[in-house]
């Protein structure tokens, strides 16, 4: 039996991609998760072979609970499952390690293929995804200076969302130190001046909703 763990903020989501999996005998849906915090907690419990992972996930995003999930379990092969295109949010996922990735618009049609590949240690990305990757890198947006990393990113939006520097640390696993430099290095590349600042670009980017 592959192992799969779900985590996404909706429960109507979460229904709809266990229905799709269902048609599989050989996948059992170990766990669920709502939260980023959950989620890494339930991947350290189940030890599942795929983590099926929202983006847009509270506390946490999914990048974030990506790169902890492939600390303590290295071989777990993530699907991002969301409704978010854009480049600099490819790249992050890249960097994270996932290797696969799936809006959610395409989920009836490619679901069940991305996760026969991730089984198989296969990426899996669609066409459509594999278009952007492409323009993005011909044309050389990855060297903006304005684009921030998975952890900064990471730190933004919990930020964005209220929590302090403390509480940023404590949900990330990292010391208040070095938020307060992941702070500082994302309001200079941003050129933000102020938290206000930084919620507006959260918000510009849909890390979190007005």
């Amino acid at each position: 039996m592959t192992r799969i763990l779900i985590a996404d903020d909706h429960e109507i989501v979460r229904q709809g991609v266990r229905a799709i999996l269902s048609r599989r005998d050989r996948w059992e849906v170990v766990g669920e998760a709502a939260d980023g915090r959950d989620a890494v907690e339930q991947a350290r419990v189940t030890e599942p072979e795929i983590a099926i992972l929202d983006y847009a996930l509270p506390f946490i995003n999914g990048i974030e609970v990506a790169r902890q999930i492939r600390v303590h379990s290295p071989k777990t092969e993530v699907l991002m499952f969301t409704q978010h295109d854009n480049e600099a949010l490819l790249r992050n996922i890249l960097e994270a390690g996932v290797r696969g990735y799936l809006l959610k618009s395409d989920a009836t049609l490619y679901l069940v293929q991305a996760v026969e590949a991730l089984e198989h240690h296969q990426p899996f990305f669609t066409k459509t995804v594999s278009d952007i990757l492409v323009s993005s890198y011909l044309a050389k947006s990855d060297a903006s200076p304005s684009i921030l990393t998975a952890r900064e990113t990471a730190v933004v939006k919990l930020i964005a969302e209220g929590h302090s520097n403390k509480e940023t640390a404590a949900i990330l696993g990292l010391s208040e130190k070095t938020v307060e430099s992941h702070r500082s290095a994302s309001m200079r590349k941003l050129d933000a001046k102020s938290t206000a600042a930084l919620v507006r670009y959260a918000i510009r980017n849909r890390l979190i909703e007005a």
